[in-house]
């Protein structure tokens, strides 16, 4: 079963930094790449970025330059890294896989950007 969970959200100030972690388990994290997502109220959900599973990014432009995605295969985990936050960043952030046809997502994390 796949599992998707992240951590990591909170609230910052504008300017700051935050780490989000996407720990997934139920399907071969090497041979799979995932992608990253926020939803703010009342918007559609964005992609933010999505590394494949040899480590190739892309980057939303809204993000490039302030956010970063690394791969840590011996957990299982990917890391968010962002940086020189703005308030149009507050958004609820969500990490996804694509295995055997079918789209998991986690729960979700809020990050909170305060002006």
């Amino acid at each position: 079963q796949v599992q998707l969970v992240e951590r990591g959200g909170g609230l910052v100030q504008a300017g700051g930094t935050l780490r989000l972690s996407c720990a997934a388990s139920g399907y071969p994290f090497t041979l799979n790449g995932m992608g990253w997502y926020r939803q703010a109220p009342g918007q559609q959900r964005e992609s933010v970025l999505n590394i494949t599973r040899t480590g190739t990014t892309n980057y939303a432009d809204s993000v490039k330059g302030r956010f970063t995605v690394s791969r840590d295969p011996g957990k299982n985990t990917v890391h968010l890294q962002m940086s020189r936050l703005k308030p149009d960043d507050t958004a609820v952030y969500y990490c996804s896989v694509r295995f055997r046809g079918t789209t998991f997502w986690g729960q979700g994390t809020q990050v909170t950007v305060s002006s």
